[in-house]
C-alpha cells in the first residue's frame, strides 16, 4: 500500500506546478504540517481518507464479466482541507475548492467520480475560514499507461505484460507447476516382437524404470541355460541399463539377439506381451 499512501504527494506536488493555482499554496496533510498563524494565504491540505480495492473485471464481448487476473480496481477518497484567511470571507473557499476540482478533473488524467464539501467552518487556532472537501478516484492497478502524473501506484505498461511477468525465474512456468504436482506418470505399453520400439511421452523424461508385467527382471532363455532374458531396464539423462534409451519426447525399447551384451538379451518389447513403465517429468 505504499505506492497508494504517496498519492496525496504526487497530487501536491503536480498541482503546485499549475499556473492558475498559483496563488495557492499545496501540502500533504498526513504527517501534519504547520501552518501560519494568523494566516496570510490560501492553504490547500490534502490527505487521504479511504481506500477500496476490488478484484476487475472486463466484458468478453458476449456481455459476459471475465476477472482481470492481473488488475485491481482501486477506488480513493482523497481528502482536502481549504483554508483561507478570514479577511477573504467564506465565498473564497468555494472558489478555490473549485478551481482545484476543475483543473484535477480537466489537466490531469486522474479518473475523477465525484467531489464534494461541508458547510465553511473557522479555525481560531490559525484565524482561518476551513472548508472540508473530497474527491474520489478511480484507477485501474492494471496494465495501464503511466498517467502524466506519475503516480507510482499506476504500474508501467511493460513492467506488468512484458519483462516481469514473462521472467520465469521468477515466476512459476506451467511446466513447473505440472512437474510439482505430477511428477512422474506410471503407464503401460504391449510389446510388438520387432527389434525396437519407441514410447512417445508429452514430455521429456528425466528417467524410466521399465519391466514386464508379472515377470522376473532377469530370467535364463530355458532351464540351465547360461544366456539370459532381461525383462527389465532403467535410463536416465547420461546412463541407461540394457534395452532402455531415452528419446526428446518418451523413450526407446530393445529386443532380440542383436543387442545382447555378454550373456543377456533384452526383452523388452516380446510381441503381445505386456511391459509397465514408470516416467520421470
Amino acid at each position: 500500500m505504499s505506492s497508494i499512501s504517496s498519492l496525496p504527494a504526487d497530487i501536491v506536488a503536480w498541482l503546485s506546478e499549475q499556473e492558475e493555482l498559483s496563488g495557492i499554496r499545496f501540502m500533504t496533510e498526513y504527517p501534519p504540517e504547520k501552518k501560519a498563524v494568523p494566516l496570510k494565504s490560501a492553504i490547500v491540505a490534502v490527505g487521504l481518507e479511504e481506500v477500496k480495492i476490488e478484484d476487475s473485471f472486463s466484458d468478453d464481448g458476449t456481455g459476459v464479466l471475465v476477472e482481470n487476473e492481473y488488475c485491481r480496481l482501486a477506488t480513493m477518497k482523497i481528502k482536502l482541507a481549504i483554508h483561507i484567511p478570514f479577511s477573504e470571507g467564506g465565498a473564497k473557499c468555494h472558489d478555490v475548492f473549485s478551481n482545484v476540482i476543475d483543473c484535477l478533473t480537466f489537466a490531469s488524467d486522474l479518473n475523477i467520480i465525484d467531489s464534494g464539501c461541508t458547510d465553511v467552518t473557522a479555525d481560531r487556532d490559525t484565524d482561518a475560514l476551513v472548508l472540508n472537501a473530497w474527491i474520489n478516484v478511480c484507477a485501474d492497478f492494471c496494465p495501464a499507461v503511466s498517467s502524466s502524473l506519475n503516480f507510482q501506484s499506476f504500474m508501467d505498461k511493460e513492467l506488468l505484460c512484458g519483462s516481469h511477468i514473462s521472467d520465469s525465474v521468477i515466476h512459476v512456468t506451467q511446466e513447473d507447476k505440472t512437474h510439482w504436482n505430477q511428477p512422474f506418470i506410471a503407464a503401460s505399453y504391449l510389446g510388438t516382437g520387432t527389434p525396437t520400439q519407441t514410447i512417445e511421452l508429452s514430455f521429456a523424461p528425466r528417467a524410466v524404470i521399465v519391466f514386464g508385467q508379472e515377470a522376473a527382471f532377469v530370467t535364463p532363455t530355458y532351464p540351465g541355460s547360461s544366456t539370459y532374458y532381461a525383462y527389465g531396464g532403467v535410463a536416465n539423462g547420461w546412463y541407461g541399463s540394457l534395452g532402455v534409451d531415452l528419446t526428446s519426447n518418451g523413450f526407446k525399447v530393445y529386443h532380440g539377439a542383436q543387442y545382447q551384451l555378454d550373456n543377456v538379451i533384452p526383452n523388452l518389447n516380446q510381441g503381445g506381451f505386456h511391459y509397465a513403465f514408470i516416467a520421470f517429468r
